[in-house]
């Protein structure tokens, strides 16, 4: 079923990798199958343009192509979150303007990044963008990235106080506490997500997170791990979530996650390419081997591989 605005954005949505021939283009063929593979593992929802997406390696143009066709795809079954952040803030309405228009469900926006405003000025960013759209806006926090720390404090005047910001991924580690400091006390907090590539997913899930967003390889064992935990059974949520740890945290590694996911989707059959753009860093010969042996020891038929 699909999820309407009325009805709060929950669960495993996966950061959609962009998908490139041997030579750098775009592959619309593998785009879908791909989109098809993460609907058939039973995800929530999808995520456009993060950082597993290459984002900020596409051009304008390419992010309107990829949208539109992965709309068309989804085809109304789950919502998509596309990306619509800027270093500059007339420039993020306008991608935003442009992602609602082209049938997002919903945008994650970065806090510009260039110039690193203070609280009031995030906040003036994130106004700007809550008075040009109608769709939920989530805020990405994360610093890591960004170099921009947003506090609980605006966090919660953001949802208090701006109509569509409904959403926060809390990117910013540690993960967990920073979910409790936002809703402890806060009637009026934004529903929050994890990111990381799900890495303290159970631990944010225990603090009152709703949903994670991490890559496209492992939809099904993060969405086997939420049907179990949501259940009530935590324990085989934790042994569940132990199998893939190695996979999770090899692909944690600053610039090779996006590789390492798209060798698994590749190995998979799913895509064509594992190619990446500069600046995101391949594999070499022996980081191959590893994410050889790591999938080796994983159920391929459980994860949609074989």
């Amino acid at each position: 079923m699909p999820q309407s605005p009325s009805v709060p954005f929950k669960g495993v949505f996966p950061i959609v990798n962009t998908t490139f021939r041997d030579d750098g283009s775009i592959d619309l063929d593998s785009q879908r199958r791909l989109v098809r593979f993460l609907l058939d593992a039973g995800a929530h929802g999808l995520g456009l343009f993060g950082n597993a997406s290459e984002g900020y390696a596409l051009s304008g143009e390419e992010r309107q192509e990829i949208l539109r066709m992965v709309v068309r795809e989804v085809d109304g079954q789950v919502p998509v979150i596309a990306s619509s952040g800027h270093t500059g803030t007339d420039l993020a309405v306008a991608l935003s303007r442009e992602a609602e228009a082209a049938g997002a469900d919903g945008l994650m926006i970065l806090p510009p990044y260039f110039l690193k405003p203070d609280a009031d000025g995030v906040f003036h960013y994130f106004q700007e963008i809550d008075r040009a759209v109608r769709i939920p806006i989530m805020v990405q926090d994360a610093p890591l990235m960004s170099g921009v720390a947003i506090g609980a404090p605006l966090i919660a005047r953001m949802g208090r106080e701006l109509e569509q910001v409904r959403y926060v991924k809390v990117e910013a580690p540690p993960t967990a506490p920073k979910i409790s400091a936002i809703l402890d006390g806060n009637p009026s907090a934004p529903l929050l997500f994890g990111g990381l590539n799900g890495q303290f997913l159970l631990e944010e899930l225990d603090r009152g997170a709703i949903g994670t967003m991490p890559g496209s390889d492992l939809t099904a064992a993060f969405v086997k791990i939420w049907n179990l935990w949501t259940a009530g059974e935590r324990r085989a949520a934790r042994e569940e979530f132990a199998r893939y740890l190695p996979l999770i945290r090899y692909e944690l590694q600053p610039g090779l996650g996006v590789a390492v996911m798209k060798q698994n989707l590749l190995a998979a059959g799913v895509i064509a390419s594992a190619r990446v753009r500069h600046p995101t860093r391949s594999l070499d010969a022996r980081g191959l081997d590893e994410v050889a042996e790591l999938r080796s020891e994983l159920p391929q038929h459980e994860l949609g591989w074989a």
